[in-house]
């Protein structure tokens, strides 16, 4: 027992002078310090975001030139690769056999008439005689018999020489349209025939269709978040598309949606768009890969962080916010899309919580923190690009289009293909065709600016013709001509965007595909001269004005389209 009692009373000694140590080390120890960072408050907005898909350009008419008769091959006449116009001439098949053949033709038909002559002498010489009884009814039948069968003799002989002409003309071969050619198949001095009757082809360059394919799942998820309010499909489902080349460069004009298949493919399981994008200079040829950007869509309320802030840990993505206090705080999020240097956080933060975008790697859970407010977040339109040409990254092909938007875009079959007269830039014409979208009431006009998404108007110090290569569209009342309020709005602020500079812009009034043509031209250009009118009174000098003739639809053929004027600022004059 005496050893035991010791035992414990050097034990208490110890741990006595244990916890002495330990209080004045505490005592000793410095309060943590404050972590340097820099918070950004974040704001519920909507956002325009742009879908991503892999397209592959193509003509949007490639003619084969092919032999109508069979020959010799003279000449090739163009250069192989080069563009050629409608009605210049390709090829030359030796003509001399048909020249024979169309005089033989000739005199045949020469022969036959001789003979109707003939013919008819021996009748008007046979009726006089009938009717005195000095010659039988027989001879009066024969005798028209005979004629009959020389006029249809000359009839047959008449077919076979514009036949045989039609023939010769065929030695010559023209270009159906204006396009790239490529090389000639059949060399000069080959025989051709049925068999090898393929020449070459014409490619029509402007406008360029780009192909591009969207998954069931894409379509479906697309559909689900625009039902719950998540994402909000274009006004009238009018989606431009910005085109993405191989060296990361973006083409200069956009197009619209003219065709979405009827079905998915049963061997991919997609659903096939495409887009006709002007091509004045030729920039773009069939075959080229490139990226899509369907542009249009709007993330409504969602909130906006840099890439930089949201943190990747061993239960998913994180962000730190500052929390009570000014402490660190840990956030689990959910990341959606990318914006160009942003990302959009579609669950986990609210509008007015601070995140720490700089100074993260320094944080712990509860650290006390010196904040400084770090700049707010341009939220891009969709006249800039998206933040997207400078190598920023690109947006995440997540959705898709709504499928009953983009059948709404498809075109109705009218028989004539679409043309080129609404390219833009040096093409003379829109900087982007329209896309057909569903049917407005016809007793009021609208007007929108794709610098401003989701707006009617443009919001002031917002370039409405501006940001190249945006376009602004006016649209009309039916039969009209006269600018209405919300019009006379977006042109004041295109005026307004224009003082600053000395670009030009273009105007082009698109022609109604129903009703009289030429009153519908007429038409056309009255409503472009409303708006050069509008853009002078409000400051822009005639000179900078340029009104364009008017035009067809590029995508799309619904008269809802064919009602408005496209202002596009193509530079300094």
């Amino acid at each position: 027992m005496r050893v035991t009692t010791r035992s414990w009373a050097a034990v208490a000694v110890v741990c006595a002078l244990a916890c002495a140590g330990c209080s004045k080390e505490e005592a000793a120890r410095p309060a943590p310090q404050a972590v340097d960072v820099a918070a950004l408050t974040v704001k519920a907005a909507d956002v325009p975001i742009a879908f991503e898909y892999v397209g592959q350009t193509e003509s949007s008419q490639q003619v084969e030139i092919r032999a109508r008769v069979e020959g010799f091959l003279e000449k090739r006449l163009y250069v192989e690769g080069s563009v050629v116009k409608p009605g210049q001439p390709l090829f030359l098949i030796d003509r001399k056999p048909f020249d024979a053949q169309l005089d033989a033709a000739k005199a045949e038909l020469a022969q036959q008439q001789a003979r109707l002559i003939t013919a008819r002498a021996n009748l008007a010489r046979v009726k006089p005689l009938v009717a005195q009884n000095a010659l039988s009814q027989k001879d009066l039948d024969d005798s028209v018999g005979s004629e009959q069968a020389a006029a249809a003799a000359v009839e047959a002989a008449t077919a076979k020489v514009t036949d045989t002409r039609l023939k010769q003309g065929y030695t010559t071969i023209y270009s159906p349209v204006a396009g790239l050619s490529s090389f000639a198949k059949v060399q000069d001095g080959a025989y051709v025939n049925a068999q090898n009757s393929l020449l070459t082809y014409v490619a029509k360059l402007d406008p360029i269709r780009v192909n591009f394919s969207l998954s069931e799942n894409e379509l479906l998820r697309s559909r689900d978040e625009i039902a719950k309010s998540q994402l909000r499909p274009a006004p009238r489902d009018d989606y431009a598309v910005e085109v993405q080349l191989a060296d990361g460069s973006i083409y200069p004009h956009r197009g619209r949606i003219t065709f979405a298949d009827a079905a998915f493919s049963q061997d991919t399981g997609t659903f096939l768009i495409r887009a006709e994008l002007p091509n004045p200079k030729s920039d773009l040829r069939p075959g080229q890969f490139v990226r899509a950007r369907v542009l249009g869509f709007t993330r409504p309320n969602a909130i906006v962080v840099p890439q930089r802030s949201i943190q990747q840990g061993p239960r998913g993505q994180f962000v730190w916010v500052v929390g009570k206090d000014s402490k660190a705080e840990q956030r689990p999020v959910e990341a959606g899309d990318w914006l160009g240097d942003n990302w959009i956080v579609s669950r986990g933060l609210a509008s007015g919580e601070k995140v720490v975008v700089d100074g993260v790697l320094k944080l712990a859970p509860g650290a006390p923190l010196k904040v400084s407010e770090a700049p707010a977040i341009q939220i891009p339109t969709l006249a800039s690009k998206l933040d997207m040409q400078q190598g920023g990254a690109a947006s995440a092909p997540r959705n898709a289009l709504d499928a009953g938007a983009a059948m709404r875009a498809a075109p109705a079959q009218r028989g004539a293909a679409a043309t080129g007269a609404a390219a833009g830039g040096g093409g003379g014409g829109a900087d982007a065709g329209g896309g057909a979208t569903r049917p407005r009431a016809a007793g009021r006009s609208s007007a929108r600016s794709e610098a401003a998404v989701g707006q009617a108007t443009p919001p002031p110090g917002v370039s409405a013709a501006g940001a190249t290569p945006g376009t602004t569209s006016v649209y009309f009342a039916t039969a009209s001509s006269r600018l209405d309020e919300e019009a006379q709005k977006v042109l004041q602020a295109a005026a307004a965007s224009l003082q600053g500079n000395d670009k030009v812009v273009e105007i082009t009034g698109y022609v109604d595909a129903t009703g009289d043509m030429q009153r519908n031209i007429a038409l056309a250009r009255a409503r472009a001269q409303s708006v050069g009118r509008a853009l002078a009174l409000g400051g822009i000098p005639p000179s900078r004005i340029r009104l364009k003739a008017p035009a067809d639809i590029v995508g799309g053929s619904e008269n809802d389209q064919a009602r408005r004027v496209d202002l596009v600022t193509v530079g300094a004059q």
